[in-house]
């Protein structure tokens, strides 16, 4: 292809970074901004130009997919030689190579039961080895070595980490796992990247043959990189600076494995003379959907400056996105599908459909709805629901169990001993089976609502009824998948559910602003995958006839237009619920303030202003105590709507927005107790 094919087609933006100077180039490219497109042809206009060989350049990125995306496009481009992998599989290949001249001897192989090595460390420590105890703890190695942290500085490094066990005992684990692995002369994938960065910063030949080979770099993703990958890729550039970098901080969704955005932010920094541009015309969306995408992200706390840049709607408009909510997550579920359904038959493709949710243990209610309107679905990401082996567990554990008392507490008990705690265990592994176990009891809960006198017996017949429903015949159908298993992936139609406080934001990041704005960027990861349609819906409750406490998602708040806030949120029947009204004047409510202290900014306040100062001194003391600012425990916007609307109880206190399940638990005792002045 010649530089005028290159060069075509592009906007300017995108024409700046394909065009800049070799040297350092950062590229901040926001969702749907075309910047495969773009680095691609940067890489071929590098080469068309002469200023590097095609196999000179490694261009490395995070999945085995977007690597075969790039090296196909650079084909199409008529570039052939480029190195275009994973970090990972880069660093294999580099380490297989100088590992005779570095260590000697046969390369160590690669570790093929990792589990079973963390499994005997355990054992060996007399630690828990439930498979979700060993797979968490799996997860915590892998991020400390990400993390670049020893097994010595883990406990003090993990301090504040939602740990699977305390944190000594986790220390203790990594470092006997580390034993064993190098007494069989092993390595898992993070040693890849730890050889490969260590062989080129200390042996001096290796680093030279290295870079004598590769001389022009490029990374995708950037702002998922972990320290060490970035150790890595600082050793591959040596004092060079010929390094392009491309990434979105607004898509930065794996902080709890290790990822932060901070090298892709301070690039400019590192790089004083760097190219930086910002790709921002979304070609993928609607202006429709990129509208309430720019709503949300603009909402962040502590938003850095290179995250700024708002996305510009390039396609033709659209209809406006959708909203719903629904008295429980059944009804939801079976609105979500009727729709589809209705969709299909009018002439969308199955395969454009997504519906994508927080937690995997969601999908069980769309994967019923979906069987029942005779849609076909496949799962993304994760397994069905009822092939789950913690589900497959608890379905043996009911057809043999016989615990007396009422349905619902009999699963319950029947259930403790494989998982189902009274609180959410630590560790993503445990609390995924323990969520799943949880969907198992509110099964147990919607039965018996039509079924009072329900047994285990029965509950055990249903339970299979259901799982054998669920196995439709596997062919391409509408996507069911998590937040994170959507990124990367867009569909003409999205439909985001179970957008509710608990969910999403998830319960345990309630407290954490750096874990709740991570939540906000998983939101507009899911809102950007969607091209045409978007709908976003929530449910009150779990299961029909249920109290409906829950409450939409604080990020709805501010995305809601004026018309949908006053109006009836409406199924296809008409039925639907009337939004909250001032408690004042009684106009509908519109905006984040409004909902939080139930009246229209204009509206006079009746702050109680002595309960206020009581409310403002407690705060003090509590976060003194716990060392943190004062707005972690509950923010002034909150401290105001209680010194206003003075709750009487727990449920007066809960229907405050700010207060999550977590905060009513542990300070909803004091506060009321500062209302009623005792």
């Amino acid at each position: 292809m010649t530089l005028d094919g290159l060069d075509s087609g592009l906007d300017a933006e995108q024409l700046a970074a394909v065009t800049a100077p070799r040297g350092p180039v950062c590229v901040l490219a926001g969702a749907g901004t075309g910047k495969t497109r773009t680095i691609t042809r940067r890489i071929a206009h590098l080469i068309a130009t002469g200023h590097v060989a095609p196999g000179q350049v490694l261009a490395v990125t995070f999945t085995a997919r977007a690597a075969g995306e790039m090296r196909t496009r650079l084909r199409g481009l008529g570039i052939g030689g480029v190195q275009a992998r994973t970090f990972h599989a880069a660093a294999m290949r580099q380490l297989r190579y100088f590992w005779p001249r570095v260590i000697g001897g046969e390369p160590w192989q690669l570790i093929d039961q990792k589990l079973r090595a963390v499994n005997q460390a355990a054992t060996r420590l007399r630690v828990p080895t439930e498979n979700t105890t060993v797979r968490d703890l799996a997860g915590e190695i892998e991020w400390a070595k990400a993390s670049l942290v020893t097994p010595d500085a883990y406990p003090k490094a993990a301090a504040g980490r939602d740990t699977p066990l305390p944190v000594e005992q986790v220390a203790a684990v990594y470092a006997g796992y580390e034993e064993l692995k190098n007494r069989a002369q092993v390595l898992d994938f993070d040693d890849l990247l730890i050889h490969v960065a260590a062989a080129l910063e200390d042996d001096a030949g290796v680093a030279q043959e290295f870079r004598d080979q590769y001389r022009c770099f490029v990374v995708d993703e950037y702002q998922d990189v972990t320290p060490l990958q970035q150790r890595v890729l600082d050793a591959w550039v040596g004092e060079r600076d010929d390094l392009t970098v491309v990434g979105d901080p607004n898509q930065t969704i794996y902080t709890f494995a290790g990822a932060t955005a901070k090298h892709l932010l301070d690039f400019p920094r590192r790089f004083p003379d760097a190219t930086v541009v910002r790709l921002h015309r979304d070609y993928r969306s609607t202006p429709q959907v990129v509208s309430v995408a720019n709503t949300l992200i603009s909402g962040a706390r502590n938003r850095p400056a290179g995250s700024r840049t708002p996305l510009t709607g390039q396609l033709p408009p659209g209809p406006d996105p959708g909203f719903a909510e629904w008295d429980d997550e059944p009804a939801e579920a079976a609105a979500t599908a009727a729709k589809i359904r209705r969709m299909i038959a009018d002439g969308t493709p199955a395969s454009e459909i997504a519906v994508l949710f927080r937690i995997n243990a969601q999908s069980e209610v769309y994967e019923q709805a979906l069987t029942e309107v005779g849609v076909p679905y496949q799962v993304r990401g994760g397994e069905r629901f009822f092939q789950r082996p913690e589900i497959r567990r608890a379905m043996a554990t009911i057809r043999t169990a016989d615990a007396p008392g009422p349905l619902v507490d009999a699963v319950r008990a029947v259930l403790a001993p494989i998982g189902l705690t009274p609180e959410p265990p630590g560790g993503a592994a445990q609390r995924a089976q323990w969520e799943s176990l949880l969907a198992v009891v509110e099964l147990a809960e919607e039965l018996v609502a039509v079924e009072p006198a329900a047994d285990l017996r029965r509950f055990a017949a249903e339970l299979q009824v259901r799982a054998d429903a669920a196995h439709p015949p596997t062919v391409q159908g509408v996507t069911l998948a998590s937040l994170h298993a959507a990124k990367g992936l867009e569909w003409d139609v999205v439909f985001l559910v179970g957008l509710a406080e608990g969910t999403l934001p998830i319960q345990h990041a309630d407290g954490d602003d750096a874990a709740i704005e991570e939540e906000r960027r998983l939101l507009y990861v899911g809102i950007t995958r969607a091209r045409r349609v978007l709908h976003l819906s929530w449910a009150l409750s779990r299961q029909p006839g249920s109290p409906r406490r829950r409450r939409r998602s604080r990020f709805l708040h501010a995305l809601i237009p004026e018309h949908h806030a006053a109006s009836r949120v409406a199924d296809d029947t008409g039925r639907g619920r009337a939004k909250p009204t001032c408690r004042v004047c009684g106009s509908p409510l519109v905006g984040a303030d409004a909902a939080l202290l139930r009246r229209c900014p204009g509206c006079p306040a009746d702050v109680d202003v002595e309960l206020l100062e009581r409310l403002k001194l407690w705060r003090s003391s509590e976060a003194a105590q716990q060392q943190v600012p004062a707005f972690v425990v509950l923010t002034d916007s909150t401290l105001t709507a209680i010194a206003e609307q003075r709750p009487a109880d727990r449920a007066a206190l809960v229907a405050i927005p700010g207060i999550g399940a977590r905060k009513i638990d542990r300070y909803g005792p004091a506060v009321l107790a500062l209302v009623s002045d005792e």
